[in-house]
Parts: C-alpha cells; structure tokens; sequence
C-alpha cells in the first residue's frame, strides 16, 4: 500500500500523521476485505483551502471537515468486481488500486475532537476512516445509508483500536 502524504498547513498533532494514516487505511481495506494493493493520497489543509476546494469541486461555499474524491466510479459500495472494467484506476507501475483523493481540514480536526469530547487522534482517524468508506463506494445520502457508514466507522476504530478515550 502507498499512502502519498502532503501537509499544506502546519500540523503539531502529538501523534504520528503517517502512523495513524496508515492504520487507520490499512484497517479499512481489512475490514473491508480489499482485494487488491492500494494507492491513497492524504492532504492536509488549513480551512480556507479546504473552502476554496469545496467551492470549486462541489459548489458548496463553505468549510468541511473532510473531502473525497473517489478515482474509482462505484455505483455500490466495496463492489469490487467492477475494478474488472476499470484497468485505468489501476497504477501502471505498481499495479495498487488508485483509490483517489482524501483532503482533511487540519483545525476541523482539531475544533471537533474538542467539541465532541475526545483527541485529535481519535478525530483525525475517524475522518479518514470515513473518507475512506467514501473512497470504496460509501455514502450517506439517506438514513440506511447513513446508519450503515456510522456503523462501518465504528467497526473500524474498534479493529484499530482507537477509542474516544484515545
């Protein structure tokens, strides 16, 4: 698995970015039962980027949490027999599976963790965790949908083993 990290704003987390990124993908792709290798791109943003990123990919004129931006075009969730008709989303000198792009708003993560009571780490691993079911086909666009994310969210911080005490 490759996870390409960029961090645009200053982060001074008192945990490990990389570490955490990649358990928290890894679980995913467990949980989630991955076939393949993968390829994810992680970057980090201060609030402004992530406004001027969501007003010029989704036309929403406003600060997020977290962005997805899924490479492979999913019409259901962890479908994977679809990757068949789709070489072009694979990398053609690795051959991992390029699942796209997450963008994490760094003081999001920060004023959520706060307002919900626990880390930094346990907020940042959740947004990417959830981020990561959007990049497998994941959504939350009505209730069932939403229920079935929330409970694929939780699976995967307990798989892991970070908690709201973490």
């Amino acid at each position: 698995m490759t996870i390409e990290i960029s961090e645009e704003v200053s982060t001074s987390f008192d945990f490990d970015i990389e570490e955490i990124a990649a358990k928290v993908i890894n679980g995913v792709l467990d949980i989630e039962k991955f076939p393949y290798e993968a390829y994810v791109s992680l970057t980090l943003v201060s609030e402004e980027d992530i406004k001027e990123i969501n007003r010029t990919q989704r036309d929403m004129d406003k600060v997020t949490d977290v962005l997805s931006f899924p490479m492979i075009p999913w019409t259901s969730a962890v479908n994977y027999e679809e990757l068949d008709s789709y070489s072009d989303v694979f990398h053609p000198e690795t051959g991992e599976a390029m699942l796209g792009d997450i963008v994490l708003c760094v003081p999001r993560v920060i004023s959520q963790a706060m307002e919900y009571g626990h880390s930094n780490k346990r907020e940042y691993a959740f947004l990417i965790a959830h981020s990561m079911l959007h990049l497998l086909g994941y959504d939350h666009e009505d209730e069932n949908e939403r229920l079935e994310m929330e409970e694929r969210q939780r699976e995967i911080l307990e798989y892991i083993g970070i908690t709201r005490e973490d």
